[in-house]
């Protein structure tokens, strides 16, 4: 047994158009939805009645995904914690090639810095920005001459 690779992360939104846009203008590709409904999706997330529409967000040229699922049935979440369709994680990160562009980008949709710009130990010039719905997003440029961390 082993892990073969990091495959994707799930966050469940309310508005997935205003998402998708979020993340193609910070220049992720942005592939086509899908609507899962069924036995299939019902018994491998223990929601019965269960209909999603999702999309996955992709790094241009690589294989890190970010899968964006709207619920739209049932209406509310089960209660609890436990339930796969509750919403919730703490941030998601990504490194990228200009920090300022992609500021001008969130800036341009009416989005905001949670924080200051600053930088982290001679490394990254970094901020997070909160997005459609909340969603805090880490963006670092790696500065010139640094290897990334990890």
């Amino acid at each position: 047994m082993g892990v073969q690779k990091f495959d994707h992360v799930g966050v469940n939104v309310d508005d997935l158009d205003a998402m998708e846009d979020f993340f193609r203008a910070l220049g992720f590709e942005v592939g086509e939805r899908w609507t899962a409904e069924g036995a299939f999706i019902e018994d491998v997330i223990g929601v019965p009645g269960v209909r999603s529409e999702a999309v996955m967000i992709t790094v241009p040229g690589g294989d890190t995904r970010l899968e964006l699922s709207k619920y739209h049935a049932p209406a509310e979440p089960s209660p609890g914690p436990e339930s796969v369709i509750r919403h919730g994680y703490r941030h998601i990160a990504f490194e990228i090639d200009d920090l300022d562009e992609a500021l001008t980008a969130v800036r341009e949709r009416g989005l905001e810095l949670v924080g200051e710009i600053t930088e982290y130990e001679d490394i990254y010039r970094m901020c997070f920005v909160r997005g459609p719905e909340g969603l805090i997003v880490e963006l670092a440029q790696r500065l010139s001459g640094t290897e990334p961390l990890g």
